[in-house]
């Protein structure tokens, strides 16, 4: 059971904390030198703030697995390099940092990892999508350059084959969060993959379902859609919204590291 004071705080953790973007994420996008849009809004300041040291990588936004757990690995050979972390991964994300901690030799290196929102077990919503829309589309992709096999490695198969390679370490801690959206017509954008979801998975974030993203230790079910979990605009959901403080729900999952000794 989690230490109840650290419910609404931020605690520092010893090691340096990264945030994993999912498909189609990036650090931070910049204008003119400018940053105006963060992937983790407010989370990075909130973390930052309480004495951590925070690190954002940035990888291909649609590649595999396989590559972008690479670039994972060469991101944390620049800027962490004799000091182990603790990984906080959003959506794909998660499955990228599963792959190389256990392919590429990362388990030493890693303390934690905690998913939000992971498809761990795949999306019936990526399968749909790629029954209706990868003849439409790949082509498109392919001829503008856009990797696509991202799209492939979220599908029900594809984490089917991900589980079957990448076994969990068992020096690393592994922790997860799920989220749980309404179904409201105040979100529309959810509409369609939440009822995808919901028909062949059952309660679900948009995209994800939370018996798919339950991995390892559960944390908890967030209120929330697939977006809330990383506090993106929506000024229409009640659960995700610009100004939303992330200091509670981010303060609970350092709160549990913290309580496990970390």
């Amino acid at each position: 059971m989690m230490n109840s004071r650290f419910i609404g705080m931020i605690v520092k953790l010893r090691a340096p904390v990264v945030l994993v973007h999912g498909l189609f994420g990036f650090d931070r996008i910049r204008l003119a030198g400018v940053t105006v849009a963060n992937y983790f809004p407010g989370i990075v300041e909130a973390l930052e703030q309480s004495g951590n040291r925070v690190l954002v990588p940035s990888l291909t936004p649609t590649g595999g697995v396989a590559e972008r757990a690479c670039q994972l690995k060469q991101y944390l050979d620049r800027h962490s390099p004799t000091e182990p972390v603790h990984l906080i991964a959003h959506s794909m994300g998660g499955l990228d940092a599963r792959y190389m901690i256990s392919c590429l030799g990362m388990a030493d290196r890693v303390l934690s990892l905690t998913t939000l929102g992971t498809p761990h077990r795949g999306s019936a919503f990526a399968d749909w999508g790629i029954r209706r829309l990868e003849r439409l589309l790949k082509p498109v992709f392919q001829l503008f350059g856009v990797a696509t096999q991202g799209f492939y490695d979220v599908t029900t198969a594809g984490c089917k084959s991900l589980n079957d390679q990448v076994r969990d370490a068992a020096n690393v801690r592994y922790f997860s969060v799920a989220a749980q959206h309404d179904g409201t017509y105040f979100s529309p954008e959810w509409l369609l993959p939440y009822r995808i979801v919901l028909d062949a998975e059952g309660p679900n974030d948009g995209v994800v379902s939370v018996s798919s993203a339950t991995w390892g230790e559960s944390i908890g079910v967030w209120d929330g859609d697939h977006f809330s979990l990383v506090n993106w605009l929506n000024p229409f959901a009640r659960n995700r919204s610009f100004w939303r403080d992330p200091t509670p729900r981010y303060g609970a999952i350092l709160g549990r590291l913290k309580d496990e000794g970390f």
